[in-house]
């Protein structure tokens, strides 16, 4: 589709390019004319602010190259604001200061570079007939000879004549496949941009090659721009080709992994409709397998016999091996340290071997140390090229305010990931528990089904949504052995976010949390399966599990255990304050019941408070400080800092 462009658009760019060319050659003319017309003008050097101290590169912000030695001017004769911020941003000269090169040939270099740079962004515009005028020091940076280039440069003026906007006197596009959707700005009347050229190109080969015709692409283009009238007319012809099947797959870079299994996993769709949606699904279950770290997937240049489509893989393998952690801080639960250990390819056909510990409530005030030793084995592609299959087994030892827990769990599973955003998992697992309170020591044995499916369409990267939703439910039904009670346990959770303002600079986000017990009676019920509400997961500003419930007698009166049903809501008013800092607004509160159904007696708190936000690489650091608002679990301020936002 390349070459179509280039053809297509040279008649329409042909008068621009001479006029543009002409224009720099007038030198001190065009530079005068920008001048005179006051335009929008922005200097590299100038007084020291707060913008461009040396605070504003650790915060975001602040202006690229207010502090380069070289004193960069634009002027856009028309004084239009929007288009002068653009022809900036664009320019190569802006980017050379903006990374430190300011030499007198790194200068000349980006000003000739400028010329065609400037001018696509004018064409994007539907400005046809502009006059880019760039000057170093005076001097017109088209008639420097490379060789030539000045050994400093003290400033750099470039001088815009957009002209008026060309409109579409005709624009067609044609055969086009039912359902395709068009560029709303390619049609008579609207503003001539090239960039609504190609989108409609590019949409008018997609909507066929969504039909199953794989070889659809632009068979010609007719381009002609008026500069008298500033109008243009376009024709684009498309040729859909016939309809394709998927041929044969051919992997290759494949070294530890197995040949066979890495087809197992592509789950390639040989012999079906032609469909780049499930092109892509290939290429998404190879890279949720992890064992890869480059995936390439070619069509065949030309069809095979039937109008066969045969896609060519090549994959580069990961090292094998690799280890990560993470951390918490709060000021009453203390420190929560965890890491993994992660083996890729244990035994050739792409099963992945994680173990995970983490100790937390190290230095608490209120509670013994926490220690948690998991590890599972994964085998992806089993049953169905979106199913994985599992096998797990984790420790716990938990020495709570007001209980000590030990816990072990053997489990066997499937997960099924269809897409991205869809993600289900069932398991059949084995766990027997320890717990010692006021009331004695008890052992609980079940044997349990859990079932859970989350929704994840929110928009943005996980640590940081700004848009979008997430939805997860979990129904376990459970077996008691010996003493321990049966029943149902059920958790849903929905979080939600919406961003508004200016460059969607504030987000509100919120989250509601719901589950019950269903069946069994609170004292035969598995501690750890009961509902608690406090802490940085839940209610900020209020200790860790610090509401639950008394229903079990004890020698010296009710024993403080989890409660049957629970719900917990949190709002945030999130506020970027800069790129990299950011300021939140929150409250948390939760309710725990004794009895099933959001039954029985009753008790809730609340917690409030303020939060930092730092911008990483990985995710924002985010440190909270917050106190209880009601309720009577908790007093005085509590401070969490962690990784990524609370939820």
């Amino acid at each position: 589709m390349a070459n179509w462009w280039t053809r297509g658009v040279a008649a329409a760019a042909a008068g621009c390019l001479l006029t543009a060319g002409a224009g720099a050659q007038t030198g001190t003319q065009g530079a005068a004319s920008g001048s005179a017309s006051g335009g929008v003008s922005g200097s590299g050097s100038g007084s020291a602010s707060s913008a461009s101290s040396p605070l504003s590169r650790l915060f975001g912000g602040g202006d690229r190259v207010a502090n380069a030695p070289v004193d960069l001017v634009f002027r856009v004769t028309d004084n239009d604001a929007a288009l002068a911020r653009k022809l900036r941003q664009t320019s190569l000269l802006t980017g050379a200061l903006a990374e430190g090169r300011s030499s007198g040939q790194d200068m000349l270099a980006a000003a000739r570079a400028d010329y065609s740079r400037l001018l696509g962004t004018l064409f994007d515009e539907g400005r046809y007939d502009a006059v880019i005028d760039i000057r170093l020091d005076g001097v017109e940076a088209a008639g420097i000879a490379p060789l030539d280039a000045p050994r400093f440069v003290h400033q750099v003026v470039v001088t815009v004549d957009p002209g008026s906007p060309f409109h579409y006197t005709r624009a067609e596009i044609a055969p086009v496949a039912p359902g395709t959707a068009l560029p709303s700005g390619y049609r008579r009347g609207e503003v001539a941009r090239t960039s609504d050229m190609k989108s409609a190109a590019r949409a008018g080969v997609t909507g066929w090659r969504e039909q199953g015709h794989a070889k659809a692409d632009v068979a010609s283009t007719d381009i002609i721009a008026d500069h008298e009238a500033h109008s243009v007319e376009s024709r684009i012809a498309l040729t859909p080709g016939p309809l394709v099947r998927f041929g044969q797959l051919a992997a290759s870079g494949n070294k530890r992994l197995s040949t066979r299994r890495l087809l197992k996993i592509a789950g390639f769709p040989e012999g079906q409709r032609y469909d780049p949606d499930k092109l892509e699904e290939v290429r998404k279950r190879l890279r949720r397998s992890g064992i890869f770290s480059a995936i390439t997937l070619e069509e065949a240049p030309v069809l095979g016999p039937g109008d066969a489509l045969d896609v060519k893989l090549t994959v580069i393998e990961q090292k094998l091996r690799r280890i990560g952690g993470g951390f918490e801080i709060s000021s009453v639960d203390g420190a929560a340290v965890s890491g993994y250990w992660l083996h890729r390819n244990l035994l050739g056909g792409g099963e992945r071997l994680r173990v995970d510990a983490e100790v937390k409530d190290m230095g608490s005030g209120t509670s013994g140390r926490d220690y948690k030793l998991g590890i599972r084995l994964d085998r992806p592609a089993t049953i169905h090229p979106d199913v994985t299959g599992f096998v797990d087994a984790r420790t716990e030892r938990l020495r709570e305010e007001d209980y000590d827990l030990d816990l072990g769990v053997l489990g066997v599973g499937l997960s099924w990931m269809p897409n991205d955003r869809v993600l289900g998992e069932t398991r059949l697992e084995y766990r027997r528990s320890r717990v010692v309170d006021d009331a004695g020591t008890e052992d609980f044995t079940v044997l349990a089904l859990p079932a859970s499916l989350t929704l994840d369409r929110r928009k943005d990267e996980t640590t940081d949504p700004r848009r979008g939703y997430w939805l997860a439910a979990t129904a376990t039904p459970f077996l008691g052995l010996g003493d321990t009670g049966s029943g149902l346990r059920m958790v849903g959770e929905g979080r939600a976010y919406r961003s508004f303002g200016a460059a969607e600079r504030f987000t509100l986000a919120g989250r509601a949390r719901a589950g019950s017990i269903l069946g069994s009676d609170l004292a035969r019920t598995p501690r750890d399966y009961l509902f608690y509400s406090g802490g940085g997961g839940s209610v900020r500003g209020q200790p860790y599990e610090s509401l639950g419930a008394q229903v079990i007698q004890g020698p010296d009166g009710p024993v403080k255990t989890g409660g049957m049903s629970v719900a917990n809501v949190t709002g945030e008013l999130r506020m970027q304050v800069r790129e990299k800092i950011g300021i939140v607004a929150f409250a948390d509160a939760g309710e725990v019941w004794t009895d099933s159904g959001f039954g029985g007696d009753t008790d809730w708190h609340a917690g409030a408070g303020l939060g930092v936000r730092y911008k990483t690489p990985i995710g924002p650091i985010r440190l909270d400080i917050a106190g209880p608002v009601a309720g009577d679990t908790g007093e005085g301020v509590q401070f969490y800092l962690g990784l990524g936002q609370a939820f």
